[in-house]
């Protein structure tokens, strides 16, 4: 898959077939919608593309409002890429892109490919003023010379799968069912850094992880993990949380892995969050705590199949 971070004219000279979407998350819905412009491609003989937008469009639409991503760019770009597209355009989200109107923008992308068939969500709308729904883009099409599909959204247990459910979840604790919207584990990939190391001064030393603002977390509690470092998937339980027992104040992520020994400073690594042991505990001491940490080993060494 080729990625252009920029829609400018002349990027591809295949007839294309696209879908466009901020597509935070990659959940089930929006796997189809992918999928779907892939297969119409493969089918006609044309190229296949994905256009989605840095920052995500939320940082300018709303700027007071803080942002709580799903996925990080690099996460979105290696999920688009699974996918089996051709073309990744990453464009920029600016203050011109918010007053441009979904005529004038669908101008720009016929100018970038030579587009043939545009795929959006049926609810999809774009453009100034959210004014490019479906109908809009349409009679758009009609004019610019290309087709346009709706693919409908996706339900998972009589609720629309969306990037605000999966959030939702998450800040629940529901790991597991968020894997049901996203069709995978929901993760988090960031550096290691230095803590404070009281973890080594107890028996369990941690991982800990350095996030960007902007990412999700789920709710704070203790969870059975797997760890993903050099393509390998380690066993862990991961704190997400302020770590009452020692007064914290700031929530931070930390993964003790399971049976695993070895240093991890500086290095990137995944976690995937598998099933939510419990929430987190302010303990009476360091002796009791020690105790609750080897019971939550010991489930989701279980959990996990050890």
């Amino acid at each position: 898959m080729e990625v252009v971070r920029a829609l400018e004219p002349a990027i591809s000279a295949r007839p294309t077939v696209l879908t466009i979407g901020k597509f935070d998350g990659l959940h089930l819905g929006h796997q189809q919608l992918i999928s779907t412009t892939v297969e119409r491609a493969l089918a006609l003989g044309f190229a296949s593309a994905v256009l989605t937008w840095e920052p995500h469009p939320n940082a300018v639409l709303r700027p007071d409002q803080p942002l709580q991503l799903l996925t990080s760019l690099e996460e979105k770009i290696e999920l688009v890429a699974r996918l089996g597209p051709d073309l990744l355009i990453v464009a920029p989200f600016t203050e011109a892109t918010k007053a441009t109107s979904a005529d004038a923008y669908m101008r720009q992308i016929v100018a970038a490919v030579p587009l043939r068939e545009l795929w959006v969500g049926e609810n999809f709308a774009m453009g100034r003023g959210r004014a490019g729904d479906v109908p809009s883009l349409m009679l758009i099409g009609a004019e610019l010379g290309f087709a346009v599909g709706a693919v409908r959204r996706v339900v998972v247990g009589n609720a629309l799968v969306s990037a605000s459910r999966v959030r939702e979840l998450l800040r629940a604790g529901d790991v597991v069912g968020a894997v049901a919207l996203l069709g995978r584990p929901f993760g988090l990939r960031g550096s290691v850094v230095e803590g404070d190391k009281r973890g080594r001064t107890i028996g369990f030393p941690t991982a800990n992880l350095s996030l960007a603002e902007t990412h999700v977390l789920p709710a704070d509690g203790v969870y059975a993990c797997r760890i993903f470092l050099d393509g390998a998937g380690l066993p862990a339980v991961t704190n997400v949380g302020v770590r009452p027992t020692f007064d914290g104040l700031r929530r931070t992520v930390e993964a003790h892995l399971l049976d695993w020994s070895g240093e991890l400073y500086g290095q990137s690594i995944r976690v995937e969050f598998v099933a939510r042991l419990r929430g987190e505990q302010k303990f009476s001491g360091i002796d009791a705590l020690v105790a609750q940490i080897r019971r939550d080993a010991d489930q989701a060494r279980e959990l996990l199949r050890l």
